[in-house]
């Protein structure tokens, strides 16, 4: 069953997605794939403030940075005019080493998946966005790997997807899955 996670800026889907994952693994159940927490940093006025993105590999617990706010970036100047973030005027400028590091390691993902035969496990990808899902960029062999469907390592993937881009993430993965399931954050599904 595919799972798509939805929510608008900042509502807790990673949290959620976190807290899943977790209680995922604590059962047994082989979590695969990414997550992608917030860098967040407190803002004196009793609130947190986003800086930055990590990505964590999983099953194996990697973190990387992904992404720096775009403002920072430019401060620090590690902005890299040739990434697809940059292309894409997102908000965040993104690492091209950290973007290929995700891709190698879904493209491994995509090559062990049909060799674990018989188990429990669970794919989790935080987040397609518009670089995958309007521009072929981004983490693309993430978007390749769903689009396969179940595997034999997993036959539940949970992606979270912003509400504007449903339609094209249902276009693209639907037909893989025979249909997705719409989760928001709090949800007691999957």
């Amino acid at each position: 069953m595919l799972y798509l996670l939805t929510g608008e800026i900042q509502t807790g889907k990673t949290r959620w997605l976190e807290q899943r994952a977790a209680r995922a693994a604590e059962a047994g159940v082989r979590v695969y794939g990414v997550l992608a927490p917030g860098v967040w940093h407190e803002d004196g006025a009793g609130g947190f403030e986003k800086l930055g993105i990590d990505n964590v590999l999983l099953p194996q617990n990697e973190r990387i940075h992904l992404a720096d706010r775009r403002d920072i970036a430019q401060r620090l100047g590690s902005v890299e005019p040739d990434g697809p973030s940059e292309r894409a005027r997102l908000g965040w400028a993104m690492s091209n080493a950290a973007l290929a590091r995700v891709n190698e390691h879904f493209s491994r993902l995509a090559c062990e998946a049909a060799q674990v035969a018989g188990a429990r496990g669970l794919l989790v990808v935080d987040e397609l966005g518009r670089l995958e899902l309007m521009r072929g960029e981004g983490l693309t062999a993430a978007l390749d790997l769903l689009r396969r469907g179940p595997q034999p390592a997993w036959e539940d993937a949970v992606v979270v997807v912003r509400a504007g881009l449903l339609d094209r993430a249902h276009d693209a993965l639907d037909s893989a899955w025979g249909g997705a399931v719409h989760v928001l954050p709090g949800s007691q599904k999957p």
